[in-house]
């Protein structure tokens, strides 16, 4: 949102508009109100502006399209967003300003206001004055009861909150709750819980307020300066996200008081905080820093994502509000988006887990692409095209659609000239719709309705200049009538050059070099298509042209140019619209490793489950990552419910088990859970193996037993030898170090294995490197060798590693694999022969990468957003980071999620060599 079109002054407020979760309005201190469109990030309406100090808004009920706004000394007014102009104006407190504004959604009707002048005013939209409150100081919050349409609440300066019945003829409150120890600004009736309600104050705190016990029933502290956002949760009933002059947003869970997380992102006061219940998920703030940042709530109850994915019964995924608030229950959804979309999968006969998915990506997915990304999926599905919805032109399309809804895009644009009348205020001219038109026609192949086009505009030269690629005669015709016009006219204009044209390669790649990627797949998938013929001219090195420009090439060309696409969406953060690339061209595999390299898992599960075969190897991996991310505290059975989904799953399992920290008896339960045999047969079968020599299965059973700490010596001696060998590659040791890995971190930590710890981290650490290498992860491989020497550096350990060795391959693989890519900083110096060699070697150790597609970097959605007060540097790389921040166990240090990400997949211990494993998932 830090665009052009931007605000440049505090957003004090924000607001969805009811009936579309893409439009999200705000108010400033500039005067104006904008409305943008969240997934293009641009403003598509701004108000006419002139209004001092906008201080809040309010969306009129369904899809009414006006916008209540409450001025500093203006009043009130209401705005029509689609005619543009303010219709209404409301100057009941004359000249004192309006901080609160609130449209009934009960009675669209009815419209309440509160100032500084102490009253709370309730009218008529057509400003019949229907209730005055009056209280002894400035109110400065007010908001409908979302169950009772005739109760309001207010926060006045005199620190009290209020709540009064309208259907009484009373001016008194039915309620005055006393408590806060300075003035209260917002209240908020939750949308879930009848009766309940918050309030934010000056005092740093948000209270709890239970109407039927007359009752503060939780005060929120943590805030270090005046609360301002306030925002219920529209599915968890105990979910309460609060914002504050001290620039963080805080989350709550409402039923013990707790924080779950602190954010402080934005640079200043955070003012609005709002959501739209059929993306409740997804937030919006805003803030003095004059920036809207949106938020993913969803890491929050991410339980309730994976049993959706596992197909678990309704009971673990929607509740009631009473069953929600039970204190330790995990999160269930209460809210009416949620329910309805149960009773929608309740009326589909047969199978409808892939409608599940689907429909609860969307409604726990940011904006950014899933819907498009689903809609993709479906036509790969084969999908009637009938069912695409309205607005699935204006995303990626897939290959089969971009020409046909472009074509038809330009026929719509031609439409104008039959009408006699433009498109009103703002629309853009009859001569600006032809000329958007004629361009479409041109990059589809259509030259001469292009032409025609030109010459009705009288932009003869452009006509003129490609008539030849209709055809010679044609281009005759048209010099002819341009020459019998000239010469009516009495003008002696230079007749144009023509313009040679069919060379598509030469036109993609000039699109391409100009950035205009979307363009550059147009031209090619028309190429593909046959749409543009090619005149037999000779290419500038004198060679006939018609020979390369095949189906093939064509189809690579489109391949190539979607994947250029892809790639930049992929770096700037957007994972989502990167996969969208792919599958508009159905390379399912580079869509399904996009995903997974953003960190996506939820999704490329449920698109990869609905996709099926094609995308199984992807899936499978996937669903190993997310279940990694649930082996932490109270997910573990979540984990075998993710694992179970893979069909060849036992060493999945057996790594599970291992590292599943219980009682003997939990243990055993765990294992009969995965078909395990119980720990004592488990003691038993490893000692009787070992005797066969079989090392990877001893491993295996000696972390399923009651001595965990046995299977250590047997698998770090052999991976030692191994070394010593000299044909070992990456592929014969590291699933012995990984299996290893899964030893449970206490048993780790134990003071007789100090010895084993150390090598292990070495071994992890070196092979880590290898891996890094092979997945070109090249922001932490230089991170990965100082790790592996300085823990050779500090520790008492015999292995087959020299610190000289690590510090040579490292130069060898900066000098060889970053020769290709000198920069302005690092001038490329060639690598000596003895490089040369040495990288050879390494690479013939490291092979290639099974999972096509996870090579290159992960980058997760946000990775190049600012960050305003909330400086961290990596203790990888020194550097500033950008994007997301993860914590390492020490609580201080801090590297970048994505590096977490990439160092996690690769080794799979903390940076800080504790022998702690790493979970960024």
């Amino acid at each position: 949102f830090v665009s052009f079109k931007g605000h440049v002054e505090t957003i004090f407020d924000c607001k969805f508009k009811p009936d579309n979760p893409d439009l999200l309005a705000t108010a400033s201190f500039d005067g104006t109100i904008k409305v943008w469109d969240i997934n293009s990030l641009s403003a598509v309406y701004t108000s006419p502006g002139n209004e001092g100090v906008i201080y809040s808004i309010s969306w009129a009920p369904g899809n009414l399209n006006c916008i209540a706004g409450g001025t500093s000394r203006n009043g009130g007014f209401i705005w029509d967003v689609r005619k543009g102009k303010i219709i209404t104006r409301f100057s009941e407190h004359g000249k004192n300003g309006i901080f609160c504004i609130a449209w009934s959604h009960k009675d669209s009707k009815r419209i309440a206001t509160c100032s500084s002048d102490g009253f709370c005013i309730i009218r008529t939209i057509d400003g019949n004055v229907l209730h005055k409150y009056k209280h002894p100081a400035a109110v400065f919050g007010c908001d409908w009861s979302q169950n009772n349409k005739d109760m309001i609440a207010t926060g006045c300066e005199d620190k009290n909150v209020r709540v009064y019945y309208l259907a009484t003829s009373s001016d008194q409150p039915l309620k005055v709750f006393t408590g806060h120890t300075a003035k209260v600004f917002h209240v908020r009736w939750s949308p879930l819980r009848e009766g309940i309600l918050c309030s934010g104050s000056d005092d740093g705190t948000v209270r709890i307020w239970d109407y039927t016990q007359d009752a503060c029933i939780n005060v929120l502290s943590g805030h270090t300066a005046p609360v301002r956002g306030l925002m219920w949760n529209p599915e968890i009933p105990y979910l309460l996200i609060s914002g504050s002059w001290d620039y963080t947003i805080r989350v709550w869970d409402t039923r013990d008081g707790t924080c779950l997380d602190t954010v402080y992102d934005h640079g200043a006061d955070v003012y609005g905080l709002t959501c739209h219940p059929s993306r409740p998920f997804t937030m919006a703030s805003c803030s003095r820093d004059s920036t809207v940042r949106l938020w993913s709530l969803t890491p929050l109850i991410n339980p309730l994502q994976i049993n959706i994915i596992t197909d678990r019964g309704w009971d673990d995924i929607i509740g009631n509000t009473d069953r929600a608030v039970e204190s330790g229950a995990p999160p269930l959804l209460c809210g009416k988006v949620s329910r309805d979309i149960k009773q929608e999968l309740e009326k589909l006969s047969g199978n409808p887990q892939g409608k599940k998915l689907r429909w609860f990506s969307e409604f726990f997915s940011p904006p950014g692409g899933s819907k498009n990304l689903w809609d993709l999926v479906a036509v790969i599905k084969g999908q009637d095209d009938s069912l695409l919805p309205q607005n699935y032109c204006k995303g990626i399309m897939h290959m089969k659609h971009l020409i046909r809804f472009r074509l038809s895009k330009a026929q719509e644009l031609t439409t104008v000239k039959m009408s006699k009348f433009g498109g009103g205020i703002g629309a853009p001219s009859k001569e600006e719709r032809l000329k958007e038109a004629a361009e479409i026609h041109l990059r589809l192949g259509q030259i001469q309705r292009y032409c025609e086009l030109m010459v009705e505009l009288g932009e003869w030269d452009k006509a003129l200049s490609v008539a030849p690629g209709v055809s010679m005669k044609y281009w005759k015709k048209l010099m002819q009538r341009r020459a019998d016009q000239l010469i009516q006219e009495e003008n002696d204009d230079v007749i144009p050059y023509c313009i040679a044209i069919g060379d598509v390669k030469k036109l993609v790649s000039f699109f391409t070099s100009r950035g205009q990627l979307k363009e550059a797949l147009l031209v090619a998938q028309a190429a593909c298509e046959g749409n543009i013929q090619m005149l037999p001219l000779s290419t500038a090195s004198g060679s006939s042209n018609s020979g390369g420009n095949n189906a093939d090439d064509y189809n690579d060309l489109l391949q190539k140019v979607s994947k250029e696409l892809a790639d930049w969406y992929f770096q700037d953060g957007r994972a989502v619209l990167a996969a969208c690339c792919h599958l508009a061209v159905e390379n399912i595999e580079l869509a399904m490793a996009n995903l997974i390299r953003g960190n996506e898992l939820e999704l490329a599960i449920s698109v990869g489950t609905v996709l099926g075969e094609s995308a199984a190897q992807a899936t499978h991996y996937a669903l190993e990552l997310l279940a990694r991310k649930c082996m932490a505290v109270i997910t573990w059975d979540l984990a075998v419910d993710l694992l179970m989904m893979i069909p060849d799953n036992k060493l999945q399992l057996v790594k599970l088990c291992a590292f599943y920290p219980g009682c003997i008896a939990e243990i055993n339960d765990l294992h009969e859970k995965c078909n395990l045999p119980d720990v004592e047969e488990c003691m038993r079968l490893a000692e009787t193996i070992q005797a066969d020599g079989d090392v990877f299965e001893t491993i295996k059973y000696y972390l399923l037993s009651t001595e965990p700490e046995k299977a250590l010596p047997v698998g770090i001696q052999y991976v030692k030898e191994q070394l010593c060998s000299s044909d070992w590659t990456l592929d014969s040791v590291f699933p012995y170090l990984d299996l290893l890995s899964y030893i449970r971190t206490e048993q780790l930590m134990l003071p007789k294995c100090s010895e084993f710890r150390n090598e292990l981290l070495i071994l992890c650490g070196y092979l880590g490197a290898l891996l890094a290498i092979r997945r070109q992860y090249n922001s932490i491989v230089p991170a990965l060798y100082e790790y592996t020497s300085q823990l050779l550096k500090r520790r008492e350990v015999s292995v087959p590693l020299k610190i000289e060795q690590l510090s040579e391959e490292l130069d060898a693989w900066r000098a060889c694999a970053q020769s290709n890519k000198p920069t302005e900083e690092l001038p490329c110096t060639p690598p000596s022969e003895s490089q040369r060699a040495l990288y050879s070697g390494l690479v013939s150790r490291i092979q290639g990468e099974p999972l096509k597609g996870m090579i290159g970097p992960d980058c997760v959605t946000g990775s190049n957003l600012p960050s305003h007060s909330d400086v961290h540097i990596s203790c990888l790389t020194g550097l500033k980071i950008q994007g997301p921040v993860f914590f390492l166990e020490d609580g201080k240090s801090a590297i970048s999620l994505n590096d977490a990400l990439m160092w996690a997949k690769v080794n799979p211990f903390s940076p800080l060599g504790t022998g702690i494993r790493l979970n960024p998932f």
